[in-house]
C-alpha cells in the first residue's frame, strides 16, 4: 500500500508480522501490540527497527516503557467516523515520543490536516485518491486552533494571527 510522507509518495520498507509465527532474523519490523508483550525479549534483541500496530481500544500509556525503542507506532481508522486514533497520536507526542506515526485504514484527504496536527506524520492512503488530492489536501489549512506543539511549516495559530497588533489581554473581572 502507498505511503504518503511529506507530501511524496514512499515505499513501505518495513515487514508487517502476525501476531503469531516465525519473526525474520534482521529487517524492520512492525509487530501487533499483544506481540510485543509476549516476544519484548526476543524482539528487543534482533537487529533492525521496532515498530507496534496498536488497536484502538489500546492505551498510549501501556506503551511508555517501550517507547524509546520503537521506531513507527502504527495507528489504526477503522472507519471515518472513529476518531480514537486522533486522541493516541496526541498522547503519545505528549509523552514524548518523537518516532514515526502512520495512520491506517480509513484515511481520507479531508481529514488530513487534522492528522498532521495531532501528531501524525505517515498514512497508508491506498489507490482512493491520486497524490494530487492528497497534496491539495495539505495545503487546505494554513490556520490551526491547537497551540505550538505539532504546527508545520506555514500553519499559524488563529489566536496569534488575529492578534498580531493587539496589546496583551488583561485579565477582566466578571459581570455579577
Amino acid at each position: 500500500m502507498p505511503l504518503l510522507k511529506n507530501n511524496t509518495l514512499i515505499s513501505d520498507t518495513w515487514i508487517h508480522a502476525e501476531a503469531e509465527g516465525e519473526l525474520p532474523n534482521a529487517g524492520d519490523v512492525i509487530v501487533p501490540y499483544a506481540r510485543l508483550l509476549k516476544d519484548w525479549e526476543q524482539l528487543s534483541q534482533r537487529t533492525g527497527k521496532l515498530g507496534v500496530k496498536l488497536g484502538n481500544a489500546d492505551r498510549a500509556e501501556a506503551l511508555t516503557t517501550f517507547l524509546p525503542k520503537l521506531s513507527v507506532i502504527v495507528l489504526p481508522f477503522p472507519a471515518f467516523n472513529d476518531g480514537r486514533a486522533y486522541s493516541l497520536a496526541r498522547q503519545f507526542r505528549q509523552l514524548g515520543y518523537r518516532g514515526e506515526l502512520r495512520a491506517t485504514g480509513n484515511v481520507l484527504p479531508d481529514q488530513l490536516q487534522f492528522m498532521l496536527q495531532v501528531g501524525f506524520d505517515t498514512f497508508e492512503i491506498g489507490e482512493r485518491f491520486p497524490l494530487n488530492v492528497w497534496q491539495q489536501a495539505s495545503k487546505q489549512m494554513s490556520l490551526a486552533y491547537q497551540r505550538g506543539l505539532f504546527r508545520r511549516g506555514s500553519e499559524a495559530e488563529i489566536w496569534t494571527e488575529r492578534h498580531t497588533d493587539a496589546e496583551p489581554w488583561l485579565e477582566q473581572p466578571h459581570a455579577g
